[in-house]
């Protein structure tokens, strides 16, 4: 019989709060700037490309978006891309960074719930710190964590640590979130389990295949799914 799960850690951005459809509208800002440079499908190529390179460099989040749209700008018009279109693209990006928080369907819910039951319940998320701080207070789930963690990235050995130092142990836990490659494949790679809830939008470097085999694996259409999953699991 597996081990019984004892915390529940949710995924924060398009899994708690809308996040991705904000970029995407100031993606489209961005390709109306500049229009008279670029078809707007090269024009996202070429942004998707810089911020594939820049992660490593700005991490996730608002502020590397906004230094990918100014790169992508110089290259895409041979370093004569016009001061006004620089300032809308920070001003755009500085919007995004108080845009009010939106609370996904049950997401009180499943949260409130997860706790109600006794689970430990986490708050894990990447990104820049004082972003996803702002989000978090603005949401007014904060008191319902009994951990937060906000990390540069989410991979496997990231998880192990993070069960391990707030809880008993990845095999114990179970991570809800959109992203296949963040919050699912990692998780289940450390021994826990993934609950997959996808999002209408998905920014493309999120994207990742199935899990192939295991029964750590759960796939909801929305967190109001999540209590039923819960109750199976726990007969596992």
């Amino acid at each position: 019989m597996a081990e019984k799960i004892s915390t529940i850690a949710f995924d924060a951005d398009d899994t708690l709060w809308h996040n991705e459809r904000f970029f995407q509208l100031t993606q489209q800002r961005f390709a109306d700037l500049l229009k008279d440079y670029a078809a707007p499908d090269h024009l996202d190529e070429r942004l998707l490309a810089a911020e594939r390179r820049n992660l490593g460099r700005y991490g996730f989040g608002i502020k590397g978006f906004m230094l990918s749209m100014i790169e992508t700008a110089v290259e895409i018009t041979g370093e004569r891309v016009p001061g006004s279109v620089i300032s809308q693209i920070i001003a755009a990006g500085q919007e995004m960074l108080v845009h009010p928080v939106e609370l996904l369907p049950h997401a009180r819910e499943a949260v409130e719930d997860s706790a109600a039951r006794g689970y430990r319940v986490m708050l894990i998320t990447k990104g820049d710190l004082l972003d996803q701080e702002r989000k978090l207070a603005g949401s007014g789930l904060g008191e319902l964590f009994d951990a937060v963690e906000i990390v540069s990235d989410k991979t496997a050995t990231v998880y192990a640590e993070l069960f391990s130092r707030h809880a008993d142990g990845a095999a114990r836990a179970l991570m809800v979130g959109n992203s296949m490659k963040s919050d699912v494949l990692p998780v289940i790679a450390a021994g826990g389990w993934g609950v997959h809830v996808p999002h209408e939008v998905t920014w493309a470097l999120e994207h990742a295949d199935h899990p192939t085999q295991g029964d750590r694996f759960r796939e909801l259409p929305d967190l109001g799914q999540l209590s039923a999953v819960l109750d199976e699991i726990a007969h596992v």
